[in-house]
Formats: structure tokens, C-alpha cells, sequence
């Protein structure tokens, strides 16, 4: 393609969004930067800017369908199309907590409000934000959407009692919120299959976030990686699947 390609990463002011957005920019492409805090969205651009990207903010939350809806006019008024669509912003709902310590997911005594408000932002923002983005998507020549994950969200390596989770605390909210995510990314693949839309999920690895405390043992930008791999798909590449770094994850 001739014309520069525009992507749009949620929650692009830290960790990984941010890492995702700063590579898209490294490779050429104009980022929208997608934040809650318009200042922290701001920076965020700057920063890229500064460093020889091409970048430029919007508010968005994904909570917020009035936000979502605005930010496709911004995106529709300045470029007309969108190519990419990141849709990275999670909670966990237990805070900056290391997960060893996200007591407060146990099943038996989980609060359903934190549940809700879990699936709120890592599901039904997933779908508020792609649905109002998703005529724009239509207008690229090569649309890719690519939803954030997790390991933990496999159901195969979840329900592995000698797996790498077993050490921790059963997670109500988060886990069954990335599970869901990933059964409306393959919805999402089947429906626009045959429009030529790319949408995948991806685990990043355990990289070091304020969801996580910073334990993680992966870098943002590490993380980011297998996420802008998954964005610039060539044309024959795949869709409804689900991917880490070393490729195909059991669902």
C-alpha cells in the first residue's frame, strides 16, 4: 500500500498498549492513541511524536460507548478509515495486585460487582469499541483487529492441575472475562471472513504491568511484539485464532 496505514490501540498510555502503539509508529504506520485520561493521552502521542512517530490522541473509554462512538468520528473526520484495531485496555478487577495475591478472584466468595465491572471493560468494551469502529475497518484494504488476551484465558491450561497456574488463586472475574473475550474474537473472525478482516487473540506472556505489580518477567515491548505481528498480517494469514509468540495457543 501506498497510503500510510492507521491503527488505533485502546488504552495505548502504558504498558503494553503503549509498546504496541510505539512499534505500529516505528513501522510507519499514523497511531491513534486511545486513552481515559485525555492528558495521559496527550503525553502518550507526544512522546511518540518526539521519537519520529506519527501519533495523535483521542479519549476513549471503553466503558463509555459515547466515547467509542466519538472517537470513530475523530478517527472517520481526520483519516477516513481505519486498518488496524487494537483493542488492548483490560482490567483484572483486583488492582495492582501480583497474582499470587488476587484472593479476591476466588469463585466461593468473588463479589459479583467486580465481576461485572471485569467483563464490562474486557468484553463488552471489546465489542462497543469494535462496533463503532467496525464501519471504518470496512473502508481499508486490509483490516486487521487484534484482541488482547492471556494464557490464562485457555481452558486447556487452566483446568491443568499440574499446569503453570495451578499455584494460583482460581480467578473468577479475570480469567472467564479473557475466555469470553476469546469466543467473541472468533464470532467477530466468522462474521467478516468473508469481508477480508483479520481478527485474532493474542497472550503477550506474563509482562510486567501495573496489573500484575510489575512481576511479570517479559518486557511491554516483548509483550507487544507478538500483538503488532498479529496486526500487520499478510492478506493469507489467519483469523480466529488464538496466538502467543510461539504461535497457535489450545483454546
Amino acid at each position: 500500500m501506498s497510503e500510510q496505514r492507521i491503527a488505533l490501540v485502546t488504552g495505548a498510555n502504558k504498558g503494553i498498549g503503549r509498546a504496541t502503539a510505539e512499534q505500529l509508529a516505528a513501522l510507519g504506520m499514523t497511531v491513534v492513541v486511545g486513552a481515559r485520561e485525555p492528558r495521559r493521552g496527550e503525553e502518550t502521542a507526544a512522546a511518540l511524536r518526539a521519537a519520529g512517530g506519527d501519533a495523535h490522541p483521542v479519549t476513549l473509554d471503553v466503558t463509555d460507548q459515547e466515547t467509542a462512538r466519538a472517537a470513530a468520528e475523530r478517527v472517520e473526520e481526520r483519516f477516513g478509515r481505519l486498518d488496524v484495531l487494537v483493542n488492548n485496555a483490560g482490567i483484572t478487577g483486583s488492582g495492582q495486585v501480583a497474582p499470587q495475591d488476587a484472593v479476591d478472584q476466588v469463585p466461593s466468595s468473588v463479589d459479583l460487582v467486580m465481576v461485572r465491572a471485569v467483563f464490562e471493560t474486557n468484553v463488552l468494551g471489546v465489542i462497543a469499541v469494535t462496533n463503532a469502529l467496525l464501519p471504518l475497518l470496512r473502508r481499508s484494504p486490509a483490516p486487521r483487529i487484534v484482541n488482547l488476551s492471556s494464557h490464562a484465558a485457555s481452558l486447556t491450561i487452566s483446568a491443568d492441575p499440574d499446569g503453570p497456574l495451578a499455584a494460583l488463586p482460581a480467578s473468577a472475574a479475570y480469567t472467564p472475562s479473557k475466555a469470553a473475550l476469546n469466543a467473541v474474537t472468533v464470532q467477530y473472525a466468522n462474521e467478516l471472513r468473508k469481508d477480508g478482516v483479520l481478527v485474532n487473540a493474542v497472550a503477550p506472556g506474563y509482562v510486567a504491568t501495573d496489573i500484575n505489580d510489575h512481576r511479570g518477567f517479559l518486557t511491554p515491548a516483548q509483550g507487544a511484539a507478538a500483538v503488532v505481528r498479529l496486526a500487520t498480517l499478510p492478506s493469507d494469514g489467519p483469523t480466529g485464532g488464538f496466538f502467543d509468540a510461539d504461535g497457535p495457543v489450545p483454546w
